[in-house]
């Protein structure tokens, strides 16, 4: 049962159906073949898995996201992010990155990350001599901090599945972030020096001032979003709601670039976002119960322990799969596939939950630009209409500093723990 499960799943997957459906359908296949259940118990289960007061922060945060684009936010971080780091050589590539982890702390999401980024930067890039493919390839890479800087739609899944404080992960996802975006503007740097670009102007603490100013109220976001959160003010939901309700206020008041008329198609478009996303969520823990009810997580759990006691090299196995699977699943079903399976397994073997949640989704970030199929290649090659082979070409110099990140991480856990822990302690 347990290789038609996984192996159906595969398959379908590999032949295109949507992961959503590929869940579904492969649980579907071995509850009516071999266990004689009826098949109400997908719904049921599916039901059951989205049936939680946490999940209401994915749709807000969505809403905050999109009403912070739809009201000139956008532009405003890339402004700021160009007066901090555009004057370097390669600034413009840096600019990307830095802007990507800006607005990664307003969406929540790698695929509206590198959207929002990409079309914004990308014919800027090519009228300042940077080749489009090079353009297209810095734009998917810096989508990949989406999920990793809070709010992050995956750490609330995470947190939700395992229990782990969702602030507590917020915080967390801060250092890795940051150490993210950092490596992706030091290869801009040395792949420009290596194309002989000059760099643009001279650095402006004027001009720094002024685009600060002008963005501060969406750079504000986390700061209200963890500040809440540790201040015992509101809860991650209540956050999420807070959030969205500032990004109203700042689009239409503040900056008054979101208008009444552009309501409905955010909120439409959040709908179909929050839908889909919940979809999978669903699919993946019937998918995850299944698993469960076949002791799979039991057996792997005794089989691991059986070949290593060493944490360092069950998380370095642990980063190889997740690598992949990263490439193949949505990130939020893969933590709600994979988190029953191993996080027991890291607790027996002493690792802390909130570091190997982080981990996790830093692998599932650093996976959607892996070959062939990561989620940002096909966002950033939509936008850009640059082939994907050549997208792929483009990513390898950051997707190689990402790997160094991840190394980086896993053998050193107080990055991503060291920041919630002081917090606590106060």
């Amino acid at each position: 049962m347990e290789i038609l499960l996984l192996g159906s799943f595969l398959v379908l997957t590999f032949l295109g159906v949507p992961v959503a459906f590929s869940l579904a359908l492969s649980a579907a296949i071995v509850l009516v073949g071999f266990l004689d259940l009826p098949l109400v118990l997908i719904p049921q289960q599916m039901y059951g898995g989205i049936d939680s007061f946490s999940f209401m922060a994915v749709p807000f945060f969505m809403l905050a996201g999109a009403f912070m684009s739809a009201g000139g936010v956008t532009k405003r971080l890339v402004n700021f992010a160009s007066a901090l780091v555009g004057w370097l050589t390669g600034g413009l590539a840096q600019v990307v990155a830095v802007a990507g982890m800006f607005f990664a702390a307003i969406s929540g999401s790698s695929a509206a990350t590198t959207a929002a980024i990409g079309s914004t930067m990308v014919d800027e890039m090519e009228k300042k001599g940077y080749d489009r493919e090079w353009a297209t390839g810095v734009v998917a890479s810096g989508g990949t901090v989406g999920i990793v800087i809070p709010p992050s739609i995956t750490l609330v899944v995470y947190g939700v599945i395992a229990g782990t404080s969702i602030g507590d992960l917020f915080v967390g996802g801060f250092a890795p972030g940051i150490l993210m975006g950092i490596s992706m503007c030091l290869i801009s740097f040395f792949l420009a020096k290596k194309k002989g670009l000059q760099p643009e102007g001279k650095f402006s603490p004027k001009q720094v001032i002024v685009s600060f100013k002008d963005s501060f109220f969406a750079l504000m976001t986390p700061v209200i979003i963890i500040g809440g959160i540790y201040g015992g003010i509101f809860t991650p939901t209540e956050a999420a709601a807070v959030a969205a309700v500032y990004g109203i206020v700042v689009g239409m008041f503040i900056y008054k670039e979101l208008k009444l008329k552009d309501f409905p198609g955010i909120l439409f478009d959040a709908v179909i976002s929050t839908t889909l996303i919940m979809f999978i969520v669903g699919a993946a823990k019937m998918f995850g119960w299944l698993l469960t009810n076949m002791e799979i997580p039991h057996r792997l759990g005794h089989f691991i322990v059986s070949v290593t006691e060493s944490p360092v090299i069950f998380l370095m196995a642990m980063n190889v799969l997740l690598l992949v699977i990263g490439t193949l699943v949505n990130a939020s079903a893969a933590v709600i596939i994979l988190t029953p399976i191993f996080l027991p397994v890291a607790l027996q073997l002493g690792i802390d939950p909130l570091f190997f949640g982080v981990l996790m989704v830093v692998n599932l970030a650093i996976g959607c630009i892996t070959p062939p199929v990561g989620l940002d290649l096909f966002v950033a090659s939509a936008i850009t209409k640059v082939p994907l082979e050549r997208v792929m070409r483009a990513v390898f110099p950051y997707l190689a500093g990402l790997l160094v990140c991840l190394i980086i991480l896993t053998m050193v856990p107080d990055i991503i723990t060291f920041l919630p822990d002081l917090l606590t302690s106060l």
